[in-house]
């Protein structure tokens, strides 16, 4: 019996080292919580630098965007309710006062463009117009 005894020790002994044998080893590193949160973190900033610079490039090269250099050019304009907004165009020489609604454009008024006039600011229309847009609008109010 003694014989069998330790036979039966040796099997469970062998057994043992080839169940070890056969778990598989951790071969990944152990990270911290800082360094995946810089991970996660730097793969952000990349894939946001990606779309900036296709956006940049697509706005850049893209086909039909004229910009200023066309004929037509938008010298201001003023948003006068949700919907309407008054707007001044440059044709040549020639400014034009567009009344802009809800699915139409109206000519209010034309007028030469000003010898002193430079380019304005988005949104803003130079003074000279600006008053001359007053008396416009002054003299077309009902009394």
């Amino acid at each position: 019996m003694n014989a069998a005894r330790r036979l039966f020790l040796w099997l469970s002994a062998w057994g043992a080292s080839l169940a070890q044998a056969a778990e598989p080893v951790s071969t990944q590193p152990s990270v911290t919580s800082f360094a995946a949160l810089m991970q996660g973190l730097l793969g952000l900033a990349v894939v946001l630098a990606a779309l900036f610079g296709f956006f940049w490039l697509l706005r850049r090269f893209a086909p039909g965007q004229t910009g200023a250099q066309g004929v037509v050019k938008v010298v201001g304009g003023v948003m006068l309710g949700t919907r309407e907004k008054l707007v001044v165009v440059e044709v040549g020489d020639q400014w034009l006062l567009l009344g802009v609604g809800a699915g139409q454009v109206s000519h209010l008024h034309t007028m030469p463009r000003p010898a002193d006039a430079r380019p304005a600011e988005a949104g803003t229309l130079p003074a000279p117009f600006a008053d001359k847009l007053t008396e416009f609008l002054a003299r077309r109010k009902p009394n």
